[in-house]
């Protein structure tokens, strides 16, 4: 599934092709991915200008002229490609080939500036919806959200009254999208190798018993923020060959410098754990 990093690498390629310009045409070509599109999908969006596209966890968020927000999600298997369509010097219009489409392209917009966004879904658990002004901020999917981990406003405070009550172990409170927003399996286990922190470690430990942050909190914020970072700068993509330092990588060497133990693997919450029991506490 593809996690944040993949996900802001996406709404920056958006960016470009998208903001600013109008969205001239769209072909929806099938009636449903995970839900079905809405009847009005097509009209409200043909002829709008795109303001700006946004990412709010793991949604992208395209921002319109009319007040309406187009929300999307990539689901399992999700992406977005950019083409360039031709242009009828005669007619001075750009024009697309259905024949460049690939099997699974499900949506396509054409834009005024002749970019060509298609989404391309094989497993179909992705999903656009269109939000008017009033449900910007109370969609279900949107209000239950946690601090966004790369704003400004994630901080250790921001973490410590997420986790102040937690009884669940680190790992399982920090996938929770309620506790932070979009943060998901594997950078849930890269960020805690690198702040030294066990994923069995129960989460409420992090905070002292009059509600403070321990100085451990410190570096989960600082972790959190570098794999992150790390990965959306080397365009890390779900399934290439392994660029992390400890998911997936059960009975190697830990990597961090004299350190000397070993990663190992555990199930928690159904998905697994990857860390180094010698120097995670």
């Amino acid at each position: 599934m593809p996690e944040l990093p993949e996900v802001e690498y996406a709404r920056r390629q958006l960016q470009r092709a998208m903001a600013g310009a109008r969205i001239r045409r769209v072909d929806v070509r099938r009636p449903k991915l995970r839900y079905p599109f809405p009847r009005d999908f097509v009209r409200r969006l043909e002829g709008q200008m795109v303001r700006a596209v946004e990412r709010r966890a793991k949604f992208l968020i395209v921002e319109l002229a009319s007040g309406d927000r187009l929300m999307m999600h990539l689901g399992m298997s999700g992406s977005f490609r950019i083409v360039r369509a031709g242009r009828d010097p005669s007619k001075r219009r750009y024009y697309w080939d259905t024949a460049r489409l690939e099997a699974h392209d499900h949506v396509v917009f054409e834009m005024s500036t002749g970019a060509v966004v298609l989404f391309n879904d094989p497993r179909r658990f992705g999903f656009m919806l269109l939000l008017r002004p009033e449900e910007h901020a109370t969609h279900r999917s949107l209000a239950r959200l946690g601090p966004e981990p790369l704003a400004r406003t994630f901080d250790a405070n921001a973490l410590t009254a997420q986790l102040a009550k937690r009884q669940t172990s680190l790992k399982i409170a920090l996938s929770d999208q309620r506790v932070v927003g979009g943060l998901g399996n594997i950078y849930v286990v890269e960020a805690l190798h690198r702040a030294r922190l066990s994923p069995k470690r129960r989460a409420s430990t992090l905070v002292t018993t009059s509600g403070r942050p321990r100085p451990a909190i410190y570096d989960l914020v600082n972790a959190i923020r570098d794999v992150l970072k790390l990965a959306i700068k080397r365009q890390y993509r779900t399934g290439d060959d392994n660029p992390f330092e400890v998911y997936d990588r059960e009975g190697e060497p830990c990597p961090r410098p004299g350190c000397g133990g070993t990663i190992v693997r555990i199930a928690q919450g159904g998905r697994s754990t990857f860390f180094c029991p010698r120097c995670q506490r």
